[in-house]
């Protein structure tokens, strides 16, 4: 089984049907493959759509993630810690949300799926970039 962890961009890349994704989240649905995301960047998430698209549409795609396959990761002190020694690194690189991405993915030794280009370039955890 593969674990993965996702950034907010891949799940806007999910909901405008982008084909890349496709095959990673639908392994996703079926129970082949795991994935997670952390709580802040679902926060992300759902600024974003609420700026672009609505408060409405983002509470509709919140509570769709909410009720999917995709665990959503509560921070606590394990992951806050190891996300503010990845911004210490990474400080002007990576934003706090990218940071709590790869900490995710380092606890849970997973793949981080990401639109984001320097996320893209961290060498601790793999990267799939899906440049958009």
């Amino acid at each position: 089984m593969k674990k993965y962890v996702i950034d907010a961009g891949v799940l806007s890349l999910y909901f405008i049907g982008d084909e890349r994704i496709k095959p990673y989240l639908g392994k996703v649905a079926r129970g082949v493959d795991k994935a997670f995301i952390c709580d802040v960047n679902l926060a992300e998430y759902y600024y974003k759509m609420c700026e672009k698209l609505g408060k409405s549409v983002a509470e509709i795609r919140y509570h769709q993630i909410r009720e999917s396959p995709i665990e959503v990761v509560a921070t606590n002190e394990e992951l806050t810690r190891k996300a503010g020694e990845k911004k210490c690194k990474y400080r002007g690189k990576l934003s706090l949300a990218d940071c709590f991405c790869l900490a995710l993915a380092e606890l849970k030794s997973a793949v981080i799926l990401t639109t984001d280009r320097e996320l893209a370039k961290v060498k601790e955890v793999s990267v799939k970039h899906f440049p958009v």
